[in-house]
């Protein structure tokens, strides 16, 4: 059985079936029989002795042969199903039925007339017909599934009983009490078993293939067409539901591929755990999703079969209340829901477990960081490669259940989150065929960065040196998630453009608690800040000001809030404030637009009509200056000057992006596992959706402005601690130094005392800081030429309107010296390296050909940017480190760093401007994306076999680099 004469038999069926001129009678058994019993073939053998040419040409040329082989592979598929104890020659049909049908399916979907054939109306039994009952053969197929995948000693194991009742058979057995692993709702551990994990598997790949309807749909049409098999499966008619949630969802969240940890082990023997877990996973997260793909035009509600059922849906909802999962309310009497209800989004809402949450989040972060381990041998632990299914579970269960978000803000373990979405991030960035991960991780940070507690663990040092190619650096987790932003940014694929504002408004959110930023990050966090205030690029598209409000707010943010132990960035400031200066003197009258674009047209050769561009990755120059910056402050304006006017950034894509790259699809793009792959071995991608804007993706709120169930849900009294109660108790806005304020807290979350407790005023209005700065009350930017002698030679008083405090500094602070000026840092023996702004690329996006920039457009938002904060600081600073560098005769940058950690703000600053959270909010773009990414990972990851290789999928297109 199996070997070369079964092969040989059925391959002679297959042809025989094929060449048949003339409908075979659907009542002939003796025919039909040959598909799937006394035989044994594998899937593999399935898809070779079944061609793709043959089942489109019995699909077009003999129909009725292939809808009643279809429909006499469900039938037996019931048959078995509905058998009290299914054989083992009834399994062995079961299989071959399954594997027929997993290689028929997709080609079925490929044709639009043939996609409601399933949901036809077919007798389930003679006796059904005359009563006038028809089930689906959709909703047969699928409810046999379920069954089998609880058939004792065929997918699970045999329960004993004891007394009169005897073994439990098909008809009255109880799923809940077969589910297959420990945990969510579950908690004995049953014996393992690897043909159950592969009858499992083949089962579950054919559900799959029963989802999969929606890739041979238009994206229009799949966004407005609700997929019936997937709610059929999640709807109440499916008994199986909550045993089959718990089952995935345990079977994921409990698997270790590194087992007893014995070196190699995983090249001696095979772990057939892991292709359950991936299908397992890849199910899970199509079902779990989000509701507003939903069609407003839903199905009446599903009938329940003919079979016998023990006990009511209730029952088996409430049967697994006291292990963590809660019960569903019933909505009639009868135990009815409504048709649209999703039973497993509605259970993953519902847990609520310390426990269970602390177990789903451990095994989602022990598989995330599965390629990270680092060994003393090289290869010897197993790796998996799921991570891109991980990361959609993750933002799926995060979305669906706020707890669960909550939860995994508060624990440490978010940083064990963190790091591998860095990795994945780095590793993908130039990468067109992981693109779309790139886009999933930075969905999930800027989830993430719309709480408090997330800004608040980013000061946790990071001492996990997991192999990154970035700068080395000695900080925070927020110096990584500066450093690799900052990569991603500059040294990132064209493609990832559309992720900037994402990235920034990433960085704004979490910037009101970041307690120390090192030396390198800061002068990541100003390079780009240098990059986007290049003259020619702001005014090459009519949004690109807009990275650098983001930018200015980064750093007011810091500076307000956080002044006290951000010294390096205070120094970067001062040592980089020609950017500054030059920023606020851009020109806005047309002429010297045109004349600056047209200087850039000249010295690149491009056409600048229409240019929109980015900040490429920077010189190794630059790069060894942020690296090692050995000076202690930037030389003078005339030098600053020339390095702007020598700077001829080229638009160009990075050295690694191929011309065929280039050429690719507008949209991102996956690829099957997160390695690469081998040398000469070709590479499939999958187009994705366009990427959603950031404003219609978060919600602007007050850093203070939290709804009352965050505060019951994300700091409830039972899991908050002393820390957090008073960082929450801490005031906004005092007569100290908003950085003296976060000292009052513990070393870990006193950072953030200032944004979470602000009441005062908040529910008047809620302004963002740059619309809150009007020109008549910008202090120092009133005039657009405004320019660093002029800041240099005001007193301090002239430059605010308002102060925080007393206008006299606190005591420790030294007086600007209005006499004197930059020049007096030329006679120093400070000095910096000069260096050049970097190059910069074009970007996708480019603006309308009728669009050109006016003055009134650039008057309307320079007038806006929030530059007092800023100005005032180094107005306030820059003579004092002068003055200290002359009168010491400081050159070396730790002693300057050193002089600014004792000084102080007080009373000099403006009020503390409002703390603006972008925090994102749920809506259909976004939801449309995630769904096509995952059905692109899913075509891309199961190879074997090839399900979807070669059909006519329209959701996307698939595309070989």
């Amino acid at each position: 059985m199996g070997g070369d004469n079964s092969k040989l038999n059925y391959r002679n069926v297959i042809i025989q079936l094929t060449t048949k001129t003339q409908p075979v009678d659907a009542n002939d058994n003796a025919f039909w029989e040959q598909f799937w019993a006394d035989v044994s073939i594998s899937i593999q053998d399935i898809f070779v002795l079944i061609p793709a040419a043959e089942i489109r040409a019995l699909r077009e040329e003999s129909p009725n042969n292939l809808a009643t082989l279809c429909y006499k592979a469900v039938e037996r598929l019931s048959q078995i199903a509905e058998a009290s104890f299914p054989t083992s020659k009834d399994q062995q049909t079961a299989l071959n039925c399954i594997r027929l049908l997993t290689r028929i399916l997709p080609y079925i979907f490929e044709d639009p007339e043939w996609r409601s054939f399933f949901w036809s109306a077919l007798p389930s039994e003679p006796e059904s017909a005359v009563d006038g009952e028809c089930v689906p053969l959709a909703q047969s197929l699928i409810s046999a599934l379920c069954d089998l995948l609880f058939c004792p000693d065929f997918t699970v194991h045999s329960i004993s009983k004891s007394g009169p009742e005897g073994p439990e058979d098909m008809h009255t057995i109880d799923s809940c009490e077969y589910i297959w692993q420990a945990g969510v709702g579950f908690a004995q551990t049953p014996s393992h078993s690897t043909t159950h994990d592969t009858n499992r598997t083949e089962i579950l790949k054919l559900l799959l293939t029963c989802f999969s309807e929606t890739m041979y749909l238009e994206r229009d049409e799949a966004h407005h067409c609700e997929n019936r098999w997937v709610t059929f499966f999640t709807g109440c008619a499916n008994r199986h539901a909550l045993p089959l949630f718990a089952s995935l969802l345990n079977v994921v969240c409990a698997y270790d591929p590194v087992g007893l940890g014995v070196p190699y082990n995983h090249l001696v023997f095979s772990d057939l755990r892991e292709p359950l877990v991936e299908v397992a996973l890849q199910v899970l997260c199509i079902v779990l999703e989000s509701s507003e793909l939903r069609s407003d035009l839903l199905s009446p509600p599903p009938r329940h079969s003919g079979r016998s059922r023990r006990g009511s849906e209730q029952d088996e909802l409430t049967s697994c209340t006291g292990t963590g999962l809660s019960s569903r309310p019933s909505a009639s009497a009868s135990g009815q829901c409504s048709p649209e209800a999703n039973l497993f989004v509605n259970y993953m809402s519902r847990i609520h477990r310390d426990e269970d949450f602390a177990f789903i989040l451990s095994g989602l972060t022990r598989l995330l960081n599965s390629p990270l381990a680092q060994t003393y041998l090289p290869g010897s632990t197993k790796k998996v490669q799921m991570h891109q299914e991980l990361l959609v579970l993750f933002w799926r269960m995060c979305e669906i259940n706020k707890k669960f978000m909550y939860y995994v803000l508060k624990s440490s373990q978010v940083l064990d989150l963190l790091v591998p979405i860095l990795y994945h991030l780095n590793d993908s960035r130039s990468d067109p065929a992981r693109l779309g991960l790139v886009h999933v991780g930075v969905f999930i940070l800027l989830l993430l960065s719309g709480e408090r507690n997330f800004g608040v663990r980013l000061n946790k040092p990071y001492k996990n040196r997991v192999a990154l190619d970035i700068t080395v650096f000695t900080g925070t987790h927020a110096d990584l998630l500066i450093i690799v932003f900052h990569k991603l940014i500059t040294n990132g694929h064209r493609r990832l453009q559309p992720l900037f504002d994402c990235l920034l408004t990433i960085i704004v959110n979490v910037s009101p608690y970041l307690k120390s930023l090192s030396m390198v990050t800061t002068n990541k966090l100003v390079h780009l800040l240098e990059a986007f205030s290049q003259p020619w690029f702001l005014y090459g598209g009519p949004t690109h000001y807009q990275l650098v409000f983001l930018l200015l707010e980064v750093f007011n943010n810091i500076i307000q809030y956080q002044f006290d132990g951000n010294s390096n960035l205070v120094y970067t400031l001062i040592r980089k404030r020609q950017v500054f200066y030059h920023l606020a003197s851009l020109p806005t009258d047309e002429a010297s637009i045109r004349r600056l674009l047209k200087n850039r047209r000249q010295s690149s050769g491009t056409n600048l009509d229409h240019i929109d561009s980015v900040p490429q990755s920077p010189s190794n120059k630059f790069a060894k200056d942020d690296v090692d910056v050995k000076s202690a402050v930037s030389k003078t304006n005339n030098t600053n000057s020339t390095q702007h006017k020598q700077t001829s950034p080229e638009g160009i894509a990075n050295p690694g992006q191929s011309s065929k790259q280039s050429d690719l699809s507008k949209t991102d793009v996956v690829k099957p596992s997160g390695d690469g792959t081998a040398s000469g071995q070709q590479t499939f991608q999958a187009t994705l959706a366009e990427t959603p804007a950031v404003h219609n993706m978060t919600d602007p709120q007050l850093a203070n402005a939290m709804s009352p169930q965050h505060h019951h849900e994300a700091y409830s009294s039972d899991t908050s601690n002393g820390t957090d109660q008073a960082l929450d108790d801490a005031p906004l806005v005092s007569n100290f130094s908003p950085g003296r304020q976060s000292r009052t807290g513990s070393d870990e979350s006193g950072s953030d005392a200032g944004p979470s407790s602000r009441a005062n005023g908040a529910n008047k209005g809620e302004r963002s800081d740059r619309d809150s700065f009007q020109p008549q009350n910008l202090p120092g930017t009133q005039h657009l030429g405004i320019g660093e002698k002029s800041l240099l030679q005001q007193e301090p008083k002239t430059l605010g309107t308002k102060q925080s405090g007393p206008n006299k500094p606190a005591h420790g602070t030294v007086q600007p010296n209005s006499e004197l000026t930059s020049t007096a840092l030329d006679s120093s023996n400070c000095s910096e390296s000069t260096t050049a702004p970097p190059d910069l690329k074009p970007v996708t996006d480019t603006p309308s050909a009728d669009w050109s920039p006016t003055s009134e457009w650039a008057v309307g938002w320079k007038t806006k940017m929030p530059f007092q904060t800023i100005m005032r600081l180094l107005q306030v600073l820059v003579p004092q480190v002068e003055k200290i560098c002359i009168d010491k005769g400081l050159t070396d940058e730790s002693e300057i760093v050193k002089f600014l950690q004792n000084g102080t703000l007080v009373g000099l600053l403006p009020v503390p401007h409002p703390i603006l959270i972008r925090k994102y909010q749920s809506n259909a773009g976004t939801a449309i994306w995630f769904r096509n990414y995952l059905w692109g990972v899913v075509y891309l990851r199961n190879v074997n076999p090839p399900i979807w290789y070669d059909t006519n999928v329209r959701l996307f297109e698939i595309q070989r680099i």
